[in-house]
């Protein structure tokens, strides 16, 4: 195995040539945002001039399902992380402090808000009297959030026992039971629909939140040689990631949007205005994640491929917030 640090590079001016590339990457940022800035303000800016009327309470539900998905991208994250590090020759023992407890906490608060909405039939209760607990043992959504719940309550517990790593199986559950209620019985298929979700959305929870806890370890790690390398073997793992990512969501989006009326639903109906605002932030993702490659395999200190990576970091989560949005949308084709 080679190194990847290349040759130390010979400066022959005083000037001070080391690029930061923050002004190319909130450029690149800044466009994409304005061709998504409408979809992503929520669901009345999506709905308009669709005919399609917003259900009650979507705004919260999208809030929601935003703060479920990056419950579960955080610890996953640091989980698939950590396993890469350990493969790495010489890589120090230090770790940066876990935010896997703090986000099962969130995870659970918002799994507890789904489950109430669930219990008053899909509608946001106006009080506690509202919501029928025991309701939700009598329905498959009502199972289904009641298993995120305990889920991310387990995961909790986990995390913060002596074997944090038990906490991928009660996660497992939870995307599991997530991949379930995006297709319930009545669609065509829905097992297979569902096993497209539950892959795309492990692949996401991996990507984003791998490359969150890498630039945290990257941090802690400032001058280890194993910094770099750890950042090249997520580059290369989080390249399968998006191929993915990208063959699941093709298959998902012509599962609801026939090829032949794709075009129209991309621009006619909320749902298919959303997913071209995610498909815009998925593509300027996977450009600065190119580039943070290329720095890294050219750049005389490797780290500088830090700088688009963290850019990379911030519109992963513009991406999550907007496929938060888009669970809770109508979908445009009824089964």
């Amino acid at each position: 195995m080679t190194s990847i640090r290349p040759p130390s590079r010979t400066v022959g001016t005083g000037r001070h040539s080391r690029p930061s590339g923050t002004g190319r990457t909130m450029a690149v940022l800044v466009l994409v945002a304005l061709g998504a800035l409408i979809p992503v303000l929520g669901p009345s800016p999506a709905l308009h001039g669709t005919g399609e009327a917003e259900a009650p309470g979507t705004g919260g539900i999208a809030l929601l399902r935003t703060v479920l998905f990056a419950a579960l991208s955080v610890p996953l994250g640091e989980l698939f992380v950590n396993r890469l590090a350990r493969s790495l020759p010489g890589a120090p023992p230090d770790r940066p402090r876990s935010w896997s407890p703090y986000a099962a906490v969130a995870g659970l608060v918002a799994a507890l808000g789904l489950a109430s909405v669930v219990a008053t039939g899909n509608l946001v209760p106006g009080s506690v009297a509202d919501i029928d607990v025991g309701g939700l043992y009598e329905s498959r959504d009502g199972k289904l959030a009641l298993l995120e719940v305990n889920g991310f309550l387990a995961a909790w517990l986990c995390a913060t026992s002596r074997r944090p790593g038990l906490q991928v199986w009660p996660l497992a559950a939870v995307v599991v039971a997530d991949a379930l209620r995006a297709h319930p019985t009545t669609e065509y298929s829905p097992l297979l629909g569902s096993g497209l979700t539950l892959v795309h959305l492990t692949c996401a929870s991996l990507w984003a939140g791998g490359l969150l806890y890498v630039l945290r370890v990257l941090r802690r790690w400032r001058g280890a040689e194993a910094g770099p390398a750890l950042l090249g073997l997520y580059a290369r793992v989080a390249a399968v990631l998006l191929a993915v990512l990208t063959a699941t969501g093709v298959c998902s989006s012509l599962r609801r949007m026939p090829a032949g009326t794709i075009l129209d639903q991309l621009t006619d109906t909320a749902y298919g205005r959303v997913l071209l605002a995610k498909v815009l932030l998925v593509a300027a993702v996977a450009v600065l994640a190119l580039w943070a490659r290329i720095r890294l395999s050219r750049a005389a200190d490797p780290l500088d491929a830090c700088s688009p990576a963290r850019a990379e970091v911030v519109a992963l989560g513009v991406v999550v917030a907007v496929s938060g949005l888009l669970t809770a949308l109508p979908v445009p084709i009824r089964w």
